[in-house]
């Protein structure tokens, strides 16, 4: 599969990238920094400079442009304030969708647990679910192939290649490196189009506790 993934630089998408050009995809790392360029293409991807809070739509497909799949694991970061939580995280999730209007290409969304119900406000956190929950209603709405996967608190703990999975919300952690796996394994599942799947840390291995959760849905 030819595979681009927004966020390449991110701490997911970099693990998500080595993932896919060890198993043999064709990866396209968009990076917003060219200085990201050599860490980004140490992973075997090819980089791609793509600010997806300043480029066209049109300037993102192109950057896309033969990809059989997405993935929008960008995000302002910690540390940035609320309005870039709905420039980049909202809005930049949003244009990549737009990207890939007409296209085959499946779009796989890196969410988070709580954009279910996101909280009103106008503190940071409250902004970044309210975004989050924006764009995974773009997504649900088009009409492309989609996944959107909702891990709760992150880490930075190696990966275990376990998880739990469901498809109701539930909180909890989860390693970077099993977010990256879950997402590695629902590109090529195809059971999983049309899925909303929260994923943190448990005891079942990925591929198992994937399959116990899409057959759930019936």
């Amino acid at each position: 599969m030819r595979i681009a993934i927004a966020g390449a630089h991110g701490q997911i998408g970099l693990r998500l990238a080595r993932l896919l050009a060890a198993r043999g995809d064709e990866v396209i790392g968009l990076v917003r920094n060219p200085d990201h360029d050599a860490e980004v293409s140490a992973t075997g991807a090819t980089a791609v400079v793509c600010d997806l809070e300043r480029a066209s739509v049109f300037e993102v497909a192109e950057a896309v442009r033969g990809a059989d799949a997405v993935v929008f694991a960008a995000g302002a970061g910690p540390g940035s304030g609320a309005e870039r939580k709905l420039t980049m995280d909202r809005d930049g999730a949003v244009k990549l969708l737009g990207a890939i209007s007409g296209t085959p290409a499946r779009y796989v969304m890196i969410s988070a647990v709580g954009a279910e119900n996101p909280p009103a406000g106008n503190e940071v956190f409250e902004v970044y679910l309210q975004a989050k929950a924006a764009a995974d209603a773009a997504l649900i709405e088009s009409d492309r192939d989609w996944v959107i996967l909702r891990p709760g608190r992150l880490t930075n703990d190696p990966g275990t290649g376990r998880a739990t999975i469901a498809t109701d919300s539930f909180r909890g952690e989860i390693s970077r490196d099993d977010v990256a796996a879950v997402a590695a394994a629902v590109l090529v599942e195809p059971r999983a189009l049309g899925a909303i799947l929260y994923v943190n840390g448990g005891d079942t291995p990925i591929d198992q506790a994937l399959a116990a959760a899409l057959a759930s849905r019936g």
